[in-house]
């Protein structure tokens, strides 16, 4: 049985989730992506897409389950093989994809406005980032400025920080929030480990 506090609890994440999607590709150690997965959660991102290319896949819900602090239980996901059904996939969404990239490849961070979209924001492998092809079907590419003499970031920090500036814009604008349906199907899934009828008003 879901109590009322559970449920108040479930309504607020639900009404906090916000439009877009983050995108893994070729992520092969499963505690970094696990770890960008907690990031999500945090910042109200609910879909997570994977792309395997070159490295073995792995299954989301079932591994880093430390790192993500089982954030993975709260998250959907979907799984591509190549970045072109990824891409396909995305735009069939409406969404625009944004690819990061280092600070000579792409505009500021800082200076993007991240406020509109439905954005795919794109992280690559942790040795050689993004692929070529994903950069260059991006309609965007931001990179975050660096002052350091090594031009890089692990992953989940990237995705950290990426997460949290298009949090703090969207804030300044007025957060936008998913569409209805979305909501109420989230109601449902989050509560279904119980009870999922809500409580009287």
């Amino acid at each position: 049985m879901v109590t009322p506090e559970r449920w108040r609890r479930i309504a607020q994440v639900v009404e906090s989730r916000q439009p877009g999607v983050v995108v893994l590709e070729d992520v092969h150690d499963p505690h970094n992506a696990a770890a960008v997965l907690r990031s999500c959660d945090a910042f109200g991102i609910q879909t997570v897409h994977f792309v395997f290319r070159e490295v073995t896949p792995y299954n989301p819900v079932k591994v880093g389950k430390v790192s993500s602090s089982s954030a993975n239980q709260w998250l959907d996901f979907v799984i591509h093989h190549s970045t072109d059904g990824c891409f396909r996939s995305l735009e069939q969404e409406g969404y625009q994809s944004i690819a990061t990239v280092i600070s000579a490849k792409g505009e500021s961070l800082f200076q993007a406005d991240l406020t509109a979209g439905p954005w795919a924001i794109w992280f690559g492998n942790e040795h050689r980032g993004l692929s070529e092809e994903a950069i260059d079907r991006a309609s965007r590419r931001v990179a975050i400025p660096m002052r350091g003499m090594v031009e890089s970031l692990n992953i989940s920090v990237t995705a950290a920080i990426f997460l949290f500036e298009m949090t703090r814009q969207r804030s300044v604008q007025g957060m936008p929030r998913l569409p209805q349906d979305q909501m109420t199907k989230l109601m449902e899934s989050f509560g279904a480990s119980g009870d999922a009828t809500p409580p009287p008003c």
